[in-house]
């Protein structure tokens, strides 16, 4: 087995985030879960944006997050996404190629960029509404094998189980990693993702995932009926590693019967939660690819989730290596 090339490279949507902020009686009005994401079309997508206050746009999707993290962090990365030739696909492109990240998918003529009208309520927690345009016809032929062959870890984005050519790809890019010699990891996304998805995700995580990322109500959305401490339970009997966010709670890092807490990072004031798993799996991603102990790799995650949340998007604003090495962290590789 070769050294790898990157050391994390995500599959998932590329999508360009409208962010803006609202009250809980507009979610109400809207009939949008507070703090969950839900697909919406044009129609939809248009009447929320046309009742919203002022927005903010910035390039976005989970893995994209996570990826851009990755490079704040000093790792080498790359993302695998589908965007439209037009002004969004233009943004998006932009935007991660400016973070450092490795970004070859070409634009579909005539295709449409995904886009998610994120609404943040006055206590931090964000809502997500997300047009899904050209994602949704992601498939294996969007796959770059040799990106994915070099790539330490090989990061899936859960989402882009919501159409069948995503789910397709995905068991391609396992088979890919795994003729490699490299790992793979899957985060599960949302609690409603993990609802529409439950019996394909169990299926898919045991037949070849190394690392799953979930937060506690993804995690007991997976286990209906079960508790935290028995859904972790039950995660550490599928996989080797499971990485459980818990917001404020911290994580719990599940090695089969074996389980670590790490404390959250302390934030002044949450601004916006929107990215907060996003970018804690970029802290763990990195650690892990660089050999750091479990513990330690969830530490540069809460580090990184802290960032995060201080500011509105999605997308680092200090630099999270500078961040690191002021906190004490030691990277090697």
């Amino acid at each position: 087995m070769t050294a790898p090339r990157f050391d994390v490279a995500g599959i998932g949507n590329a999508i360009v985030d409208i962010i803006g902020r609202c009250d809980d009686a507009f979610l109400e009005r809207f009939g949008a879960a507070k703090g969950g994401m839900r697909l919406v079309d044009t129609d939809a997508l248009m009447a929320l944006y046309t009742a919203m206050g002022p927005g903010i746009e910035i390039s976005g999707g989970s893995a994209a997050n996570t990826i851009a993290g990755i490079a704040s962090l000093g790792g080498s990365a790359s993302f695998i996404g589908k965007i439209g030739d037009d002004e969004f696909g233009r943004i998006f492109a932009h935007d991660i190629a400016a973070q450092g990240v490795a970004f070859q998918s070409r634009p579909v003529a005539g295709g449409q960029t995904s886009r998610s009208l994120i609404l943040v309520t006055p206590d931090g927690e964000r809502t997500m509404n997300t047009f899904l345009g050209i994602s949704t016809a992601f498939e294996e032929a969007d796959l770059d094998a040799d990106v994915i062959a070099s790539a330490g870890i090989v990061y899936l984005e859960g989402y882009l189980f919501d159409a069948p050519p995503g789910k397709a790809a995905f068991r391609r890019a396992v088979e890919i990693a795994r003729g490699a010699g490299r790992k793979v990891a899957l985060t599960l996304s949302d609690a409603f993702c993990v609802d529409r998805h439950r019996d394909e995700f169990l299926e898919f995580m045991r037949s070849g995932v190394d690392i799953v990322f979930a937060n506690e109500s993804e995690l007991v959305s997976l286990y209906q009926g079960a508790d935290f401490d028995a859904a972790a339970a039950q995660i550490g009997a599928e996989v080797p590693l499971a990485v459980l966010t818990r917001s404020a709670k911290g994580c719990v890092v599940v090695a089969g019967p074996s389980r670590e807490a790490v404390p959250a990072h302390h934030v002044d004031h949450v601004v916006d939660t929107t990215g907060a798993g996003d970018l804690f799996a970029a802290g763990f991603l990195f650690g892990a690819a660089r050999g750091l102990p479990n513990a330690t790799s969830a530490r540069l995650g809460a580090m990184a989730a802290a960032e995060i949340i201080s500011h509105i998007g999605a997308r680092p604003e200090a630099n999270l290596a500078a961040l690191a090495r002021e906190a004490g962290f030691v990277v090697t590789g």
